[in-house]
């Protein structure tokens, strides 16, 4: 009898171990998809970061994702307002984010991650892309590929972030991004046992529909965009689909034969924000082709766009906004949105005519494929590496607990603040409209789900293997 309980035993903890994780999401013709179940995935996401830009800092030791106390806290208000991507725009690779990694992990929420930032060294220069293409770069870009590879819930990497935005750096810029997209992609064959999508972040502009078609054309799988970003600000308060533009969206990219999404929208010209515009983005119109999108932020900075208030204390209030947002979510049918199938489409060849449109011309967009050769060829290797020993992986999780008060929108303290286990699949809107957390209808009790200590990826998986093929084999 006690050898059968250990075998059980045993057998239940490997199948713990394997079950409870997040599927990394890959791409199939012009839509997301879960890897294993080949179901769609549209990006309910929202920009996380805290303090803006001076959230991260190299030589402080910290960044975004480094504080797991703050990630929890977030975590718990995003999964209750039904988040399933964050957008981070700044990190530094050689950081640990297990902790913070762990709890999006754990939330359901996955992670597209700007490879840049804004300091020195660590970005591409618009107009002056040559001398910022150079090894130590190089080893950046990778060093952030080493970095969160391993994590199942890096949904994706963004190569640049609106590197062309005016008529000097379209005349110059356009090859780099293309050049960036190749390194990381070919460093990711080389050194990750799964693929990552890599894509690019464009400024909403008249060179937009120039730029998808010119990173998104050809048989170079290398330095072909596997996804196209849209920061767009189009639809403010009392626009129409007439008055927005988004019809000129739908007819710039409705031939996209990759996944194009919103990763930045929620205009702030009028203040609290409805968010008329994502019953629009997620519905008959845009819902089957648009992979949805990321509304921009989390946190009230300066520039005035934040969903909650962080207090000193690290406390954090609910806005009106982040109430309007989550009413309208939980009014969208995600289950008709999930149906639909990807469509298939041949990629573009790179000819100027089916690349650049009358604004390239007149704007003189380098549309070239004649790409710059990287900076650290030995890249394109299996033997180069990055040489950073920070290889991110999912750990235990410490605590589902916040330490912090969460308050409504009215300032009422909200109790019971603490993360729902939903590590076996995204996170959703949850259908509830006020900005009281919802207890988990799956998960009614803690008594009745599997305790996050032992449903975790480790290195014990294996040991566990070992001991109950050496069981059975006695």
């Amino acid at each position: 009898m006690a050898r059968a309980q250990l075998l059980a035993f045993l057998l239940i903890s490997i199948f713990c171990q394997c079950a409870l994780a997040l599927n990394p999401i890959t791409i199939s013709g012009n839509h997301f998809v879960d890897s294993v179940t080949n179901k769609r995935f549209i990006i309910v996401g929202l920009a996380y970061q805290p303090k803006g830009e001076a959230g991260y800092d190299f030589r402080s030791g910290r960044d975004t994702l480094t504080d797991g106390k703050a990630c929890l806290r977030d975590a718990i208000v995003m999964q209750q307002l039904g988040i399933n991507t964050i957008r981070v725009y700044n990190v530094n690779p050689y950081l640990n984010h297990d902790e913070c990694m762990t709890i999006f992990h754990t939330a359901g929420i996955y992670l597209a991650l700007d490879v840049n930032s804004p300091f020195p060294g660590e970005s591409i220069n618009r107009i002056n892309p040559s001398e910022s293409y150079h090894p130590g770069y190089i080893t950046r870009l990778t060093a952030i590929v080493d970095a969160f590879k391993n994590y199942p819930n890096l949904l994706c990497l963004f190569a640049g972030n609106e590197i062309v935005n005016d008529i000097r750096s379209a005349r110059i810029s356009p090859p780099y991004i293309r050049a960036v997209q190749r390194d990381l992609k070919q460093y990711i064959r080389h050194h990750s046992n799964r693929t990552i999508p890599v894509g690019y972040s464009a400024s909403d502009d008249r060179l937009r529909h120039t730029m998808h078609r010119y990173l998104s054309c050809g048989q170079d799988i290398d330095s072909r965009a596997d996804f196209y970003g849209l920061n767009s600000y189009e639809w403010c308060h009392g626009s129409t689909w007439e008055t927005s533009g988004y019809q000129r969206l739908i007819d710039s990219f409705n031939e996209s034969p990759i996944p194009i999404f919103f990763s930045e929208y929620g205009c702030n010209a009028h203040r609290p924000r409805s968010f008329a515009e994502v019953a629009v983005l997620y519905g008959e119109r845009m819902g089957e082709m648009w992979s949805g999108g990321i509304i921009y932020e989390y946190s009230e900075e300066r520039s005035g766009y934040g969903l909650v208030q962080l207090q000193k204390t690290g406390d954090v209030a609910l806005t009106k906004e982040y109430d309007a947002l989550r009413s309208q979510y939980n009014q969208l049918n995600f289950p008709e949105l999930n149906g639909f199938e990807p469509t298939v489409r041949d990629f573009q060849t790179c000819s100027e005519e089916k690349m650049v449109d009358e604004d390239g011309k007149k704007e003189r967009f380098n549309f070239t494929l004649n790409l710059p050769q990287n900076p650290s060829p030995e890249i394109a290797t299996k033997n180069y590496t990055s040489k950073n020993r920070n290889l991110g992986k999912i750990i235990e999780v410490p605590n589902l607990k916040s330490e912090y008060k969460l308050f409504s929108s009215n300032g009422v303290e909200i109790k019971d603040f603490e993360l729902k286990l939903k590590v076996d699949k995204p996170n959703a809107p949850i259908g509830k409209n006020d900005s009281t957390p919802k207890p988990d209808e799956e998960n009614p009790s803690r008594e009745n789900i599997a305790n996050p200590r032992l449903c975790q990826p480790s290195s014990s998986l294996g040991i566990l293997i070992i001991l109950a093929y050496l069981f059975l084999c006695q």
